[in-house]
């Protein structure tokens, strides 16, 4: 930098002698004032020095950088009147004037034109990523800003839902509509797209974002400057590793299908809608353009954010759905008999549960009224309301049961095979779904893992033998919604799970992902330990889908079904009158004795409840 300022002040002194005409012609003037010129170059290098315009890089030549260069030239002016007095040359002050603005000129010129050099020679010497921003406010402006220098990101446009900007250029980058995303992406090549609308709620970024992705687009969300610089470190503004990563296996990529034909028009209930597997059960219904969805929830918060979502999702995508949002439980008969006969529901979709082994094995009573009587309360009533079908969500936990959770979930399963054998075939369709553990639900084992790693460590696993079955929430629930599409009554469906994962390899997994390394007894130096803390009460080491083992395909290869053999009329109609007594009396023993009499598996539940 400071060669290329000394061969611009030689350029500008010529160039000034050039166009100020001078009494004794040009190369006379000139010959008079070589013998100034190492002082002049002297004093550029100098100046150039002190102000330290030769250590500023071309990527980072900014607002500020220009200044100095300004300053530069002054001083160089005036040097250069000083010296000609001084030596009694006698030249005019326009012509120093003219070769200061000249050298100002040359030497912000150079730099631009030697980024443009640079910047070339990266893009065309290695591959890189040509990029959408998604708003072109104050962040997506800044944005464009800090990538202008980037020799692997490329900027190439802007899409805002601010119909005053479309047509304009903002930072030389033109600005699009959103409906001009899907020709964009294939008239400009664009790789992944940006989004810098931090101001809009999370749920209206994720709606925004899931249509990208349907597209085939990456997509990145970015956070405001104000976000980054707030009270909170930016290590908590980063997002973590997406549970889906963990998961070993291809994703199921197919979406609701020729399942949509089934819930188009219909009026759908949900139970849960505010929990894991609920909310996305409504996320994916509402794809299925329904009539109606009625979000049936305990939760006020649940049900809550899940109205909220689903409402910006309407009016985002022109959806034509009436939302209710109901609060209430599904264990009150009369709440229900009447949501149901008022809406003329035509499907349930039965997700409402207490679902975590530890809080339901210190809890009995309670967990086995919820899952079991609510699953028998909103069955009778669909039954006696002409429902369509019924689908229940059940757990591979309910496979012989060692906690209390799995045997609740199997009690609701008999009840249910109950309900479908006394309607027979011109009834309300009863089915079930088993699936194991969804990645990223409240209370699952990746976000745990993420939140003891947030902490430092260390991540806790039970036993280094434990293995469970993994699925993503919305692939389970695909497959639930096109299972309960083409069932016929009775059935109880195992969805395609792959192999089961070593939750101490997926410990590890998390660990890594993260950048940290894993401290064990080969590594002591290592980042985060794992503690092996040992079986909590009613844990398995492995789960099961089937008790007989034996599965039968349906038209979709990711799902099967099992016949398994239930109680009869008279044995279920026991086992509730049984567990009622006992919820009567709050007698937690004698729900036990339920599980033990009836439920397959049940003497180890309550055997290692007696043995906690």
């Amino acid at each position: 930098m400071l060669a290329l300022d000394a061969v611009l002040v030689v350029l500008a002194l010529f160039s000034a002698f050039a166009v100020v005409e001078l009494p004794d012609g040009v190369w006379g003037n000139i010959s008079s004032y070589l013998l100034l010129m190492p002082y002049m170059l002297g004093i550029a290098v100098g100046i150039s020095i002190w102000l330290g315009i030769q250590d500023i890089q071309v990527s980072a030549y900014d607002s500020a950088s220009v200044g100095l260069t300004s300053l530069h030239a002054i001083l160089l002016t005036i040097a250069s009147v000083t010296f000609s007095d001084v030596a009694g040359l006698q030249l005019p002050l326009e012509l120093h004037a003219v070769f200061g603005v000249i050298f100002f000129c040359l030497a912000v010129g150079s730099r631009a034109i030697l980024l443009q050099l640079v910047l070339a020679v990266y893009r065309y010497s290695s591959k890189h990523t040509r990029v959408l921003i998604y708003g072109a406010g104050t962040t997506g402006t800044q944005l464009v800003s800090a990538l202008q220098g980037h020799e692997r990101i490329q900027a190439v446009a802007f899409v805002d839902d601010n119909k005053a900007l479309h047509g304009m250029r903002v930072h030389r980058l033109p600005v699009y509509p959103p409906s001009s995303i899907a020709a964009l992406v294939k008239e400009k090549q664009i790789d992944r797209v940006l989004l810098a609308v931090p101001s809009l709620s999370r749920p209206k970024q994720a709606q925004i974002a899931r249509k990208l992705e349907q597209m085939g687009l990456g997509v990145q969300m970015l956070p405001s400057f104000s976000q980054l610089i707030g009270e909170e470190a930016l290590v908590n503004k980063l997002t973590p590793v997406s549970p889906h990563s963990f998961l070993g296996r291809a994703e199921v990529a197919q979406r609701s299908g020729g399942a949509s034909a089934a819930y188009t028009g219909k009026v759908v209930l949900i139970s849960g809608a505010g929990g894991s597997i609920g909310s996305e059960l409504c996320r994916q219904v509402m794809e299925c353009r329904p009539a109606k969805v009625i979000l049936f929830e305990l939760s006020e918060l649940g049900l809550y954010n899940i109205d909220m979502e689903l409402r910006s999702m309407i009016e985002l995508e022109g959806l034509d759905v009436e939302l209710v949002p109901v609060l209430g439980s599904v264990t009150d008969s009369r709440q229900v008999r009447s949501v149901m006969t008022k809406h003329k529901v035509n499907i349930v979709l039965h997700a409402a549960a207490y679902k975590h082994v530890p809080l339901v094995e210190a809890n009995p009573l309670t967990g086995l009224v919820n899952n079991v009587f609510g699953t028998q309360t909103l069955a009778e009533q669909a039954a006696q309301a002409g429902v369509e079908r019924f689908m229940l969500i059940s757990s591979d936990k309910a496979v012989r049961p060692t906690n209390v959770m799995g045997a609740s979930k199997r009690l609701a399963e008999l009840v249910l095979q109950d309900m479908a054998t006394r309607q027979g075939p011109t009834g309300t369709v009863f089915s079930m779904v088993r699936f194991g553990n969804v990645l990223g639900s409240s209370g699952s084992v990746v976000p745990l893992f993420q939140e003891q790693l947030s902490r430092g460590g260390p991540l806790t696993v039970t036993d280094e033998r434990v293995e469970r079955y993994f699925m993503t929430v919305q692939e389970a629930v695909q497959l639930v919604l096109q299972a309960c599409s083409f069932s016929r009554g009775a059935e109880v469906f195992v969805l395609d799970m792959g192999e089961p994962v070593s939750i101490l390899k997926l410990a590890r997994q998390v660990i890594e992902s993260a950048g940290y390394m894993v401290r064990d007894k080969e590594n002591p130096d290592g980042d985060i330990e794992v503690q092996i803390t040992g079986l909590r009460p009613g844990e398995k080491m492995s789960e099961e889908l089937t008790l007989t083992g034996e599965t039968i395909n349906t038209p979709n290869p990711k799902i099967f079904m099992t016949r398994e053999q239930g109680l009869s009329q008279i044995e279920i109609a026991a086992a509730l009158r049984r567990l009622r007594e006992a919820f009567v009396a709050s007698d937690e023993e004698m729900a036990r004795d339920v599980v033990r009499q009836w439920v397959e598996g049940g003497q180890a539940c309550v055997a290692k409840a007696d043995a906690s």
